[in-house]
Parts: C-alpha cells; structure tokens; sequence
C-alpha cells in the first residue's frame, strides 16, 4: 500500500463512536413501540442506506415494520445528545487527521448518513476545520461536478440528480448524493471525483464490512477499523490492513513516508 494522495473517512463508527449511540437510542424506541432490541439485528444495518436499509429493516422487523417513524424519532433522541455532550470523537481520529493535514494530503468524508448531518456533526465536534474546501487542493474545474452527465461521462456511477455536493464548503459526501449505497462503490468513487484524485491514489478508512466491500469495488485501497463487528475472513482478506484504532493507522503511514 502506497502513501495516499487522499484520504476518505466513514464517518459513523469510525470518526465518531455514534453506531452505539444510535443502537442504543434506536432500542429505546424500539421497545416503546413493541418491537425486539437486539445487538445482532442492528449490526446486520451498518453501512446500508436507502433502498438496501430499508429492505433489510423490513426483513429483519416484518412488513408492517414504520421505519420512517422509528428512525426519526431515534435521529431526535441522537441530536439531543449530540447538542448536549457533542459527538465522541473515536481514539486517535484527531492526531491522524492533524498529521495528514501537516503534510498536505487531502482529506474526504464519505458517509451513508445524509450530507446535512454528517456536517453538523463534523462541526458540533470542531473537526470541520481538517475537511474544509478552501483548505483542500481540490480546484474549481467543472468535471469535479457529479452531475449525472459528467459522471456517466468519466465511467462514475450516477449520482442523485436531486443533490449537488459541488457547492458545499465542507468535503463531503452523504448517502443522500449518491443513487446506490454501500457496498456498492459509488460514494468512494464521488468522493475521488470531488477530490480530482484516481481511485488507486487513494485510501478508506472504514469500520463496516459493507464499506470495505465498496472500497474494493471501488479499487481503492482500505484499511478496516472494527467498531461494533469484527469483520469476515472475506473482508480481511479485501482490506489492505485490519487495525483496532486510527492510533495504528498514523503509526502505519509514518512508516511508510
């Protein structure tokens, strides 16, 4: 594994300890409504957004399973805390991206959570400043938009014609920008087109096995920081490295530049 150009973050479960904090609020609405909170059924959710979360959750609850309702009212028992305590910021997130910053290397989120929240959170914890746009090398050419033409165009997938990431001033991509979640490769590869950097100059920093599965889809290299779930013999073998925290992730590129 070369040193990156570019650096992309997940954000839930791996910048922020939020997959627990979610699990467990999301239980609490769960045994309010009359349906079982169970570890093993939201660790089957991480990493899947949209049309593939909601297949799943009806899988898993049943048919008649409000998912809309359930969710909402999770996302507001998370903001509650979140604007109370902040997120917490997960071991070693900060020196790594202090570390990339100082030398220049470009620095993404790539989230399944939607755009605006990821930037709340990035700003209620005060590491915005590490993914601004006006910080990165990032240019103003017009093929660093994902628009639907211009995506087809370069050989990304499509991007949700509904959202245009291209005037944020944060680097972010959400699981609302793109048309197919996680594991499938779309979020990696719009965030490398946003950035103007190739796939294969790049790196993931994931926690889920569906991300590291997009990573790979998306022939960028990735290395897997476990959060709720320890990852596969597959997803072991698809990652370029498996460590417990970003604290190796910095000792790992130190050695290597």
């Amino acid at each position: 594994m070369k040193n990156p150009q570019l650096v992309i973050f997940d954000m839930d479960g791996l910048i922020f300890d939020t997959e627990r904090l979610f699990m467990e609020r999301k239980h609490e609405v769960l045994r309010q409504m009359g349906y079982p909170a169970r570890e093993e059924d939201y660790v089957k959710t991480i990493g899947l957004s949209g049309i593939l979360l909601r297949e799943k959750l009806l899988e898993i609850y049943g048919p008649e399973y409000p998912a809309e309702e359930i969710t909402r009212k999770t996302r507001e028992a998370v903001d509650a805390y979140v604007e109370t305590y902040g997120p917490d910021v997960k071991p070693g997130i900060e020196d790594l991206l202090q570390w990339l910053c100082g030398r220049g290397i470009l620095c993404c989120v790539a989230s399944s959570t939607v755009h605006v929240y990821v930037e709340k959170f990035l700003r209620r914890a005060k590491l915005d400043g590490y993914f601004r746009c006006d910080r990165q090398s990032v240019g103003d050419h017009a093929d660093m938009c994902c628009g639907e033409e211009s995506a087809l165009e370069n050989g990304i997938p499509e991007v949700n014609p509904k959202r245009d990431f291209c005037g944020a001033d944060l680097c972010v991509v959400g699981g609302d920008e793109v048309v197919r979640s996680k594991p499938e490769p779309d979020i990696f590869l719009a965030a490398c087109k946003r950035m103007n950097v190739r796939p294969e100059d790049a790196l993931v920093l994931e926690d889920s096995e569906n991300g590291v599965r997009a990573a790979c889809a998306a022939q960028i290299p990735a290395i897997c920081i476990p959060d709720l779930k320890q990852p596969s013999p597959e997803i072991v073998k698809m990652a370029a490295a498996v460590l417990p925290s970003a604290r190796e992730v910095l000792m790992l590129l130190k050695e290597q530049s």
